[in-house]
């Protein structure tokens, strides 16, 4: 069944590139409504939290290492179908295969630096939506 909420975090490389609002407008334009939103840092034990699904992959540490380096933007998305049509939004993890116009496309540096977090289902929105917000603060 489809859901109608993801997840997504603009990465610290493309805050550090100031590419906050071109992408919040990306999300925007292609039918997306923002729920909630928050511009954060990461500890090293909320990244290693967040991504412990890949704690035994050889790129965890360098994973905790960036998304540690600097501030993110956490945000709930709302639209039908949302993490499939967010999914395809942002393009393939590595920016040189993602299809043009897609976000990673536009903003992304490698497949290490890709500009955006995207949820992969819609359990893993629901997790990942409450792993970064409160109920009071989403709307």
């Amino acid at each position: 069944m489809a859901g109608n909420k993801t997840l997504t975090m603009i990465k610290p490389d493309a805050v550090r590139d100031g590419h906050i609002g071109a992408i919040l407008n990306q999300i925007t334009e292609a039918g997306f409504r923002i729920s909630a939103m928050k511009l954060t840092q990461l500890s090293t034990a909320d990244a290693e939290a967040f991504y412990a699904v890949h704690k035994e992959r050889p790129f965890f540490g360098g994973l905790v290492e960036f998304m540690t380096s600097g501030p993110i933007v956490a945000a709930v998305l709302e639209k039908d179908n949302a993490v499939e049509d967010f999914r395809m939004l942002i393009g393939a993890t590595n920016p040189a295969e993602a299809d043009e116009g897609t976000i990673r496309a536009r903003f992304a540096k490698s497949i290490g630096e890709n500009a955006v977090h995207g949820s992969d289902s819609n359990e893993n929105a629901q997790v990942e939506g409450d792993f970064h917000f409160a109920g009071r603060e989403k709307f």
